[in-house]
């Protein structure tokens, strides 16, 4: 939706839904100063149906962001501290047992919501972790022997602190291939935090206006599944996530920075947020430029470095550059 980046389209059927979003974008963006990012990736998951790891430390606008969108589309959101006492039935619910009908009737959980945000979601021990795998994946909680359905529209937006440690627990791997993407958030610029001081000058409590629906949100989601995408490109997606499996194939030193490399999930899901790219920025088709844009943020939870890699200090995000540098594209 930037204009830089838009081309001339005509997409008659779509309009409200681009409209929807378009004033969802510049609602949040008037509120959070200085994390473009973040929320452009955040609409994307959005449109992708997929869910989001938010690494950052605090007071970064993390969970104003979650708010905001759950405001902006009419979603039911509910946030629920993650801590090392909670309990699987804290997320999913219970069954309550009613003496008056003489049975048990389940009582619904937070996972039930249209949006979850999982705070400090790995300060949570391992059976909790698990618990959110279901839901994750099918969109549905089984408890006993019934199966219960969550809303179509359903997102989780986890946030972990990147430098506090203690008392937490590692994500398993599994788990961190269920999100899309994995966004690092950093701090705001010099010039970004001043404009922040204004902000809460003028306004002391946030509030964001209603400005699309659910149901404009799943028919942007179909139109954005829609987007061509030619062979070419396709085979290029797959070529980049060959390349963290069979490193040795494209590059000397990506072979000596990556131990394991994505699943299939992650070509999936690049595909995805490239067409949902291409769709919020009003583009006819999606071109490399999308699937480089987004490569960072759907890959970097899903490659393992080296211990080679960690003794020289290099991160995800230099060996996924040195992956979009060494596979040719089309």
């Amino acid at each position: 939706m930037r204009k830089e980046n838009k081309q001339t389209f005509e997409r008659s059927s779509s309009k409200n839904e681009m409209r929807g979003l378009e004033s969802l974008q510049e609602s949040i963006d008037s509120h959070i100063i200085g994390q473009k990012d973040l929320i452009e990736n955040l609409l994307v998951s959005l449109l992708a149906d997929g869910h989001v790891l938010i690494e950052g430390m605090p007071g970064l606008a993390k969970t104003t962001a979650a708010k905001a969108i759950a405001k902006g589309i009419q979603a039911d959101f509910h946030r629920i501290q993650f801590t090392p006492d909670l309990l699987p039935s804290d997320l999913i619910g219970t069954e309550i047992y009613v003496h008056e009908k003489s049975n048990f009737t389940f009582r619904k959980g937070p996972l039930f919501n249209n949006i979850l945000l999982a705070d400090e979601i790995n300060r949570a021990p391992a059976k909790v972790q698990s618990s959110l795998l279901e839901a994750m994946e099918e969109k549905q909680i089984t408890v006993g022997h019934q199966t219960y359905k969550l809303p179509e529209l359903y997102m989780v937006l986890a946030t972990q602190n990147p430098i506090e440690q203690e008392g937490t627990y590692t994500l398993p791997e599994a788990q961190l291939d269920r999100f899309l993407m994995h966004i690092v958030v950093d701090y705001p610029t010099p010039e970004e935090e001043r404009q922040i001081i204004d902000l809460m000058e003028k306004e002391q409590t946030a509030s964001f206006p209603s400005v699309t629906t659910q149901e404009e949100i799943i028919s942007a989601r179909k139109e954005a599944s829609e987007i061509p995408m030619n062979n070419k490109l396709k085979d290029y997606v797959v070529s980049l996530v060959t390349a963290t499996r069979m490193p040795t194939q494209y590059d000397e030193k990506l072979a000596q920075w990556i131990a394991y490399g994505a699943s299939p999930r992650a070509t999936l899901a690049i595909i995805r947020c490239a067409k949902a790219l291409a769709w919020l920025w009003g583009n006819e088709y999606v071109t490399p430029h999308h699937v480089q844009k987004i490569a960072l943020p759907v890959l970097r939870h899903r490659i393992i470095p080296s211990t080679e890699a960690a003794m020289e200090g290099i991160g995800r995000e230099r060996i996924i550059k040195r992956l979009l540098e060494a596979v040719a594209i089309p």
